[in-house]
Parts: C-alpha cells; structure tokens; sequence
C-alpha cells in the first residue's frame, strides 16, 4: 500500500463539495478549445491504456497454458516447444505493458501539465481582480497554500481518474465475463460481492480518516501562516527580542500539527489492515473453489494458476483503490478551496463595455463623497473638493480623518456608497479601471520593492520601459549617483520588500519608478514622514521637480512638506474642516494653525 502522502485543505464544518461539478468545472481545462495537439494526445492515452489493459488480461492465459502443457494435461506432455513460447509471450506482455503505461504517461504529461499552468494562472489572475478588502483579511501563507495545493491536485486526479478507475472497471467487467465463461456464476458472485465489500468499506473509513485529516491540515495552515507572518516581520521581531517568543508559538503549532498526524497516519494503517483481509479472504476462498473442481476433475492446474494470476491482477489496482479514492476526494476538495478563490465576488467592476479614461486637462473633483470600509463606521461624509487640472492640492489633518481613505478611492480600491470621484470630468467608476490607475502615480510613505533588481523596480512603472528610460528615471530621481558607486549596478538585489536600501534610497527608487511610470497625476501619500529631516529635504526637493507639470495630490502629516502647496484641505471626522493657502489658514487661528502651533513646538523642543 503506497503511503498516505495526500493533504486536506477541507476545513472543518464546511459542507462536501459537488464532485461531479468540481469534474465538469475543470473538464474545459482538460479539453481546450483551440488546442486540437492537446486533444490528439488525449486519445493517444487512451488507446495505449486499452492496449496495455487488453494485453494484462491475456496473460493470465499464456500462463495457463504453459502450466498445462508442462503438467502433462491437455495432451501436451513432452512438447517443451509450447510451454516454452508461453512463457516468453508472458514476459514479452509483460514488458509491453509496461511500456504502453510509460508511453502513455509521456504523451499525457503535457495534458496534464498544461491543465494546471492555465488553472493556476487563472487563479492567479483572479486574486490580482479581487478587492483590498479580500486582501486585507486574507492571509498570505493561507491562499498560496490553497493555490499550490488546488494546483497539485489536479495532475493527479487526471492521471487517476483517466488511468486507474477507467482502467480498473474496464478490467473487473472483462475478468467476471472470463470467471464466468470459465467456472460459472459462484466465482463471479464472490468476486462481485468482495469488490463492493472493498469500496463500501474503504469509503467509510475514508470518510472518518478525512476528519482527522482537515483538522490535521487546518493546524498545518496555522503552523505556515505563523511562520510566513514572523519571518515578514523579521526587524519587529529583532525590535521587541521575541525570537523565544516566536519559537514557542510556532514549535506549539508545529506540535498540534504533529498529534494531528499521528492519529492520522495510525488511522492509515487500520485501513490498511481492513483492505488486506478483505482481499485476502477472497484469494483464499477462489482458490480453495479452483482446488475443489480440480479434484472433481472439472478444472485443470493451470485453471488454478489463471484464477490466481486474474485475482493478483485484480488485486493491484484494488489496493490502490483506497489511495486513488482519497486522492480523488482530496483533489476535489481542494479544487473546490481553490475555485472558491475564483468565485470570490470582486468589489470593484467596470461597468459593462467601459470606455477608457481620456485624460487632457488631469482636474481631480471629489463630489460629496460617503464612504465607510465598513458599514456601521462611516469614514467620509459627503467631502468635497477639486484639485485643478496642473495644481498642487494637499491634504491634512489629525489621524483617522481619511486621508489614506482618499487616496485608496482616487485609485478604485473600492467605490463610494454615494457621490462621485471625477478625473477630467469623468467618473471614474463609469470607465475602465485599469486606466484610471495608469493616470495616476504614487509615492507610498512606505514604498515596498519587489525582491529583484534596483533596474527591475525601477523598470515596473511601465512594461516595456527599456534601460535608457530606467537610467534617466533614475538620473531624475537623483538616485542614479547611489546607482553608479554599486558593484552591480542596475542589478544590485534589494532584499525582500527592499531591505537591503535605507529609507531614503527605496523612496528615489520609488519616484523613479513613478517617473518610468509617467503619469499626469501624482499622488504622494505621505512620501517623506519615515525619512530623517536631512533625507527629507533631499527628497522633497526631488518631489518638487517632479511635480512639476502634473497634478499633484500630497497627503501629509509634517506640514512643513506641504507649506508652499496651491491649496492645503485640512480634514477633521471625514469631512472638510478648513481650506485655503498656508498663510490664509494660520490667520484662521482653527485646526490648521493648532496644528501648526504644536509640530513646531515639538520641533523646538527636539532642537533644545
């Protein structure tokens, strides 16, 4: 019995899924349209698995025959000649089916393969659709463990779906017409009776197995989310020196998981005790049938030899059955995991057949805007407000006013419960969102690099974007001078999320990466709050030249960044509060000025 490798991603209390609407779901993956090599390599499979089947089922008889033939019985006894060529016919069947099985495995293999890529790729696109709320909530570790397994799974149910059960019922119903053609109905019934007896039972102990199993797996995913999310967090780690901490918590996930699989794999073996004394008792009462004839004078030894050789045969593919039963039912299930991906409602839509943004003059027009992330806490009440088409418009104001929450709606993360969002006078939510985001850069406080390349992230900002751009980006950006006194270069790593850069330096690659991108509108989302004042003043002096000739939207929390902007909106409680120039508003003695008043105290006193 092969050993029971297969995981379970059923959680636990979730209703089965429809097997059959898992297969039918994925048959278009298995049988393209418009790929007629995939579908020739698919019936080449299944005539090379009826050939190795129907050269199986005749050797049990050349095995027979050479029996017979060396007992004497028949009225071959001294012809070595015949017994001779049945053994060899019996070794040469035996190799050729053998490699008709690996044939067809090789003609199969890219099926098979290509089945997955485009499911995986599917899923994988889909997740990019799918809201920031869904990703908000969702684990990391939790949905790539759902693709990787949805995605191995549907090689294997392929291969035993369309190479093992199809096979098998073929050889059951071949071997009880020849049982029963040979020795009549009672070796059929037992054969019969025993096949059913092996299914229900394997069925019922599968079934109570699966139980442990997602409570097993749903430990597994404790254990992989905890790990993945402490190794994100590596500095917070080294910060608070929770490195015991984080030890403890995940080797106490890594032991629940481990009692899990103990009962787990115990259960294993009881099944595979049950399995082997049903099979078992069949072996031994058809051959004690066959002996019995025999001393009736009714069957020959060679008839003994042909019932063992069939029930061997049988027998193969019957202790397998339970594993391929599992394998199936744990494919369809995390299909199913995977396909709930898939189905996962997406947020944001286009509307249908949505015109492309056209962007001439980039204006920005919030038209009494309500929005909440959930529905109990409105964030926006009904603001309002325009960003002219070239200007510099920012935004401030105590924590939790939505600032953030604006710029999240300006890119179509989500849409308003009611008012609108204009670019150029159109709303944005009546045309392609994909072009909405391709008028807008940003420049993130906290600006996270792919684990690549100084040249690969810089280069992300425009598909295509070719070296010369990359090196003028960078030479605007004033980063190409830190660029040039690298070994490498452009193809210096930068760790993961850019840990290898210092502040400073991933927020130029990231400017740069805007100005590959460029855009008519900038967003900068609090660009300068994690720098140093030195590296601040460097790198607003960069914003401000690339501001240049854009509309610009800066959301700030040091309002010394924003000073010199054409107007400032200071937000309190999701609504407007205050608006005007930094002078105008410092003479309105409000909220602004407050504000104002106390981070240059702090200043003060950080000097002193």
């Amino acid at each position: 019995m092969p050993p029971d490798n297969v995981t379970t991603s059923q959680l636990a209390g979730r209703n089965d899924p429809d097997s059959w609407a898992m297969v039918r779901r994925f048959l278009p993956y298995l049988w393209p349209q418009n790929r007629p090599d995939l579908k020739r390599r698919i019936i080449i499979s299944l005539l090379l698995v009826l050939m190795a089947k129907g050269v199986i089922l005749s050797l049990p008889f050349a095995y027979k025959y050479a029996v017979d033939a060396m007992a004497g019985e028949g009225g071959q006894a001294g012809l070595a000649a015949i017994p001779m060529a049945m053994v060899i016919a019996y070794a040469g069947g035996r190799f050729a089916a053998v490699m008709f099985d690996n044939v067809r495995n090789i003609t199969f293999e890219k099926v098979g393969q290509d089945a997955a890529r485009e499911l995986a790729t599917d899923v994988f696109g889909r997740l990019h659709r799918l809201s920031l709320r869904f990703h908000l909530s969702r684990r990391t570790g939790e949905v790539t463990k759902v693709i990787e397994r949805g995605t191995k799974s549907i090689e294997s149910m392929l291969y035993f779906i369309l190479f093992n059960i199809a096979p098998t019922i073929i050889e059951l119903t071949v071997v009880a017409v020849i049982f029963y053609v040979l020795f009549g109905w009672e070796l059929v019934a037992a054969t019969a009776v025993t096949v059913v007896t092996y299914i229900a039972v394997t069925r019922w102990i599968t079934e109570w197995r699966t139980k442990l199993r997602a409570k097993m797996n749903d430990l597994d995913g404790t254990a992989l989310a905890r790990a993945v999310d402490s190794l994100l967090n590596y500095e917070t780690v080294k910060y608070f020196g929770a490195e015991e901490r984080e030890r403890k918590r995940y080797g106490d996930a890594a032991k629940a998981y481990a009692d899990a699989a103990i009962k787990s794999d115990n259960s294993l073996a009881l099944l595979n005790m049950t399995q082997a004394f049903i099979t078992n008792a069949l072996m031994a009462a058809a051959m004690a049938y066959t002996v019995w004839r025999w001393s009736l004078g009714e069957l020959t030894v060679g008839d003994l030899v042909l019932v063992n050789t069939y029930l061997m045969q049988l027998f193969r593919p019957l202790d397998l059955l339970g594993w391929v039963y599992r394998t199936i039912r744990q494919g369809i299930v995390d299909m199913a995991e995977m396909f709930r991906l898939i189905d996962t409602e997406i947020e944001v839509k286009d509307v249908t057949n949505a015109p492309a943004l056209l962007v001439k003059r980039p204006s920005i027009v919030f038209d009494d805007v309500v929005f909440g992330y959930d529905p109990d806490r409105t964030i926006l009440h009904g603001l309002s407000f325009e960003v002219p088409a070239g200007g510099h418009v920012a935004l401030v104001g105590p924590s939790g006013a939505g600032k953030s929450t604006i710029a999240r709606l300006l890119f179509r993360f989500y849409d308003p419960w009611s008012g609108r969002i204009l670019i150029d006078g159109q709303d944005i939510a009546m045309v392609q969102q994909e072009t909405v985001r391709q008028a807008i850069g940003i420049v993130p406080q906290d600006s996270v690099l792919f684990n690549d390349t100084i040249g690969y992230n810089i280069a992300y900002g425009r598909d295509g974007a070719d070296e010369a751009e990359v090196m003028a980006a960078a030479r605007d950006a004033s980063i190409l001078p830190f660029i040039d006194q690298l070994p490498k270069g452009l193809d210096t790593e930068v760790g993961e999320r850019g840990l290898k850069l210092s502040g400073g330096e991933k927020q130029r690659v990231a400017i740069a990466r805007t100005l590959v991108k460029n855009p008519p509108i900038l967003l900068l989302d609090e660009a300068t709050s994690a720098l140093d004042s030195r590296t601040e003043q460097d790198i607003l002096a960069t914003l401000h030249k690339v501001s240049e000739d854009r509309t610009t939207l800066s959301i700030a929390h040091r309002l010394s960044t924003i000073a010199d902007a054409d107007r400032i909106l200071v937000l309190e409680g999701g609504k407007l509060a205050e608006s005007g120039r930094h002078g105008e508003l410092l003479r309105m003695d409000g909220l602004y000025a407050d504000m104002w008043s106390r981070q240059q105290s702090e200043n003060e006193e950080i000097e002193a």
